[in-house]
């Protein structure tokens, strides 16, 4: 393979690559964790929870794809095993079913806690000056605001 020169350093794209990689741990545990909710959740919001958990897991599908490819664009190799998932991931995995509240208040949590994965990406990659980065995960952070808030609406009903 011919050597990368897009304008970032080795070291900055491996420092970047780095914190992608963190953040496609979180997400991917997070898309597992949210598609394990759909196909689970019981009760009066069963509906509505239903169909929002499928919303978030497809969003979260083409997201972990976005993000592995970044990492490669930027010459390193994305990790692809539950086991590298676990090691690098900062979302805890739920034991059992939990009530369709309690999935509301670990999803929420879990998005939160990738937004502030994607703060640390993002500041590395601002400092390295790589838009690139600094556009998907910005944008990544968007959404799991968003959809935080959300999860929060709803477990006010």
């Amino acid at each position: 393979m011919t050597e990368i020169d897009i304008g970032i350093s080795k070291e900055n794209r491996a420092e970047i690559s780095e914190g992608l990689k963190r953040l496609l741990a979180d997400s991917y545990t997070l898309y597992l964790q949210t598609h394990n909710f759909h196909w689970n959740v019981t009760g009066p919001q069963f509906r509505e929870l239903h169909l929002m958990f499928e919303e978030h897991y497809t969003e979260l599908a083409v997201a972990v794809d976005d993000i592995a490819e970044r990492i490669r664009t930027l010459g390193d190799a994305a990790p692809g095993t539950y086991k590298e998932f676990a090691r690098l991931s900062s979302i805890e995995e739920v034991e059992g079913v939990p009530s369709a509240s309690d999935m509301v208040s670990l999803l929420t949590k879990a998005h939160e806690q990738v937004v502030k994965t994607s703060r640390k990406v993002l500041k590395v990659a601002q400092e390295a000056d790589d838009e690139s980065t600094a556009s998907l995960v910005s944008d990544r952070m968007r959404i799991h605001e968003k959809t935080a808030w959300m999860l929060r609406a709803t477990k006010a009903l």
